[in-house]
């Protein structure tokens, strides 16, 4: 089979994009459908705190931001569709088996094997894309792949909602965890381009433009390119320490995803105890928020970053800079008033505001980096943000709303949107400095 052309990607990169996007859906699902259930959990057999509510999102980040280096690693040098299929499957079961749980501990160390499966699939997914797609059309590639965020994370909350209130907290997993298993299979269908396929004259290895299954056997190929592995992935790792704008547009995305994190777990609690919500009303009326202006905003963001870029370099950083900074008010009024229009008024613009920027950064993040580094990079993005970010946030606003009151407690997050904000308005000089003259 010949090295596939950049004219003949087109069916395969369509269905690359629509498998790919269709599995992130059921990733956020999955990720979220615990966050729904957190009423439930606090009263039910297993009696959990709100600190060790806040400890499951938690066990699940640290698994996935330890495995997110290895699999970067592995999806810049192996066959990347069928590192995506085990991450699917992996995440599957063990979403599956947190329905068998009977302790804290059972539930906490499902939830952190469902860590290892998103690593790999989170890693190595817009890598595979940023090859299925050229530069100038990427923004509006990644505004479609993670729109299925907002969307999978409002069915975790109204999905698990539901079946909660009408079946118990058990079955919502069982729902959530069983579909992905499908979706694992239709991986191994997915064709593997050539890394840098889309960027003729970019940098390859000489066994990236092989054909799929015409490698050496595995126990040579292994022996062979075990040193070089290392060698190479310390290299790449140390190749993007110094890249000045790819590194400020990650740490910008770790106060993001902090904010992001932090709302997500614990808006439906927030809900149903400050604002006096039923406890399918809570997860419901969230989950519309977000599949409303995650579909919108992400949609828009992608397509205005793109349409920016033509004319200027660093438009996707700066896109995503000024919609942040402009959300801060919109949170913090939503997070503090009592009026319940001003409430939804202000947490729509909040959230349209803040996924105006996930294609536009996703996009600047695989551009600031070469082909052959864009997994690895992805990883290291993947580690910072949720180590820096979301792995702290649920936790931490669990403390401090045992310790005074979730009121209280969910005024951090407003602070992180305007970090996340001011850091990207750093990394458009800093890229700007780097590359002064418009595409």
């Amino acid at each position: 089979m010949p090295a596939p052309s950049q004219k003949s990607l087109g069916s395969a990169a369509g269905l690359g994009l629509a498998v790919l996007s269709f599995i992130n859906l059921f990733n956020y699902l999955d990720r979220y459908v615990v966050s729904a259930l957190f009423e439930s959990l606090k009263h039910s057999e297993l009696a959990l705190s709100d600190l060790k509510l806040g400890s499951l999102m938690t066990s699940f980040l640290i698994v996935y931001t330890l495995a997110a280096p290895l699999f970067g690693a592995l999806g810049d040098r192996r066959s990347r569709p069928r590192l995506i299929a085990f991450g699917v499957a992996c995440w599957s079961v063990a979403t599956a088996l947190s329905g068998f749980a009977g302790s804290f501990v059972a539930l906490l160390a499902a939830r952190a094997c469902v860590g290892i499966g998103e690593a790999a699939y989170g890693t190595i997914a817009p890598s595979l894309l940023a090859d299925y797609y050229p530069p100038e059309r990427r923004g509006r590639v990644m505004a479609i792949f993670f729109c299925a965020i907002p969307i999978g994370s409002a069915l975790g909350y109204v999905v698990g909602g539901l079946i909660d209130v009408h079946f118990g907290w058990r079955d919502a997993f069982f729902v959530a965890g069983v579909p992905g298993l499908a979706l694992a299979a239709m991986c191994l269908w997915l064709r593997d381009p050539p890394r840098g396929i889309q960027e003729p004259g970019a940098p390859r290895r000489p066994n990236d433009a092989a054909p799929l299954g015409s490698a050496a056997p595995a126990a040579s190929l292994a022996a062979e390119q075990a040193p070089s592995l290392r060698a190479l992935t310390a290299a790449t790792y140390r190749h993007l320490a110094r890249n000045k704008p790819y590194v400020l547009a990650v740490l910008g995305y770790a106060a993001y995803t902090f904010a992001l994190g932090g709302l997500a777990s614990w808006m439906p609690a927030f809900l149903e105890r400050v604002r006096g919500m039923s406890r399918s009303e809570a997860t419901v009326s969230f989950g519309a928020i977000i599949v409303i202006t995650g579909f919108i905003g992400t949609f828009a963001g992608g397509w205005l970053g793109d349409y920016l870029a033509k004319r200027w370099a660093e438009a996707h950083l700066w896109l995503s800079a000024v919609a942040t900074l402009i959300a801060v008010p919109f949170v913090w009024v939503a997070l503090t008033t009592v009026s319940p229009r001003l409430y939804l008024a202000s947490m729509v613009g909040a959230q349209l505001l803040m996924f105006l920027s996930t294609g536009p950064l996703n996009a600047a993040i695989v551009n600031l980096v070469a082909p052959i580094e864009r997994a690895s990079a992805v990883a290291i993005e993947i580690f910072a943000i949720h180590v820096l970010g979301d792995v702290i946030s649920p936790p931490l606003i669990g403390a401090l709303s045992d310790a005074a009151s979730l009121a209280q407690a969910v005024k951090i997050v407003p602070v992180a949107v305007l970090i996340a904000g001011l850091i990207w308005c750093a990394a458009a000089r800093a890229q700007a400095r780097t590359s002064p003259r418009s595409p």
